[in-house]
């Protein structure tokens, strides 16, 4: 039986390789090749892939929201990432969204079809360092849900804060102004239900 693969990819030159190595790959079929996920659901419905491959950058829609749809109206067809982004940020939301898999492009042609033929099979293949990622951030203790509310900035805010720093090193650290950092720690105030910097600091070690 062979595998229906559909290609999210908005790099030309990389699209057409991709399309090329599926089509030369027996036991693979190209469903599709798009530069964009605009019309992504009606494409799924059409074309009923098994597999998609999915970059993150892409214009108009992100890989990422295009994932969530995928998954809300197609649950078993498999989403397999293939992008440049291995920050965590990138790397758990398109987890969280729905992804199968996790590879990076720079990773080798054969490898890429076994991770297909592996998600097709019920696998979930990532690329080494992103399974270091997932694998430590396992490892580390949970989040209060009140901590997950802080924005990135307001973490680090709160970060430099816990060092030690006053708001005029947070500001110059962090590369804003005084007044930003107030804005922040107002809000930090509000989202962790305390009143001071070291009730604050307090909830952050914890």
């Amino acid at each position: 039986m062979s595998i229906r693969v559909l290609i999210y990819e908005d790099n030309v030159t990389l699209r057409e390789a991709l399309s090329f190595l599926i089509e030369a790959t027996p036991s693979f079929v190209l469903a599709g090749a798009f530069g964009d996920t605009m019309l992504v659901e009606k494409q799924v419905g059409e074309l009923t892939p098994d597999v998609v491959l999915m970059d993150i950058e892409m214009p108009g829609q992100d890989g990422i929201q295009a994932v969530l749809k995928i998954r809300r109206q197609f649950a078993p067809v498999d989403v397999l990432m293939l992008t440049v982004f291995d920050d965590d940020e990138r790397v758990f939301q398109a987890l969280s969204a729905g992804a199968t898999g996790y590879l990076l492009k720079k990773t080798a042609p054969a490898r890429i079809m076994e991770a297909i033929s592996e998600v097709y099979n019920g696998g979930a293949p990532m690329s080494p360092a992103i399974a270091r990622r997932v694998l430590l951030s396992l490892r580390q203790p949970a989040i209060s849900e009140e901590m997950a509310q802080l924005t990135n900035r307001e973490t680090e805010v709160l970060s430099l804060l816990a060092g030690g720093l006053s708001y005029k090193l947070v500001a110059v650290e962090a590369g804003i102004s005084i007044e930003t950092v107030r804005t922040h720690v107002k809000r930090i105030y509000e989202k962790l239900h305390v009143h001071s910097v070291t009730e604050a600091i307090a909830r952050y070690r914890r």
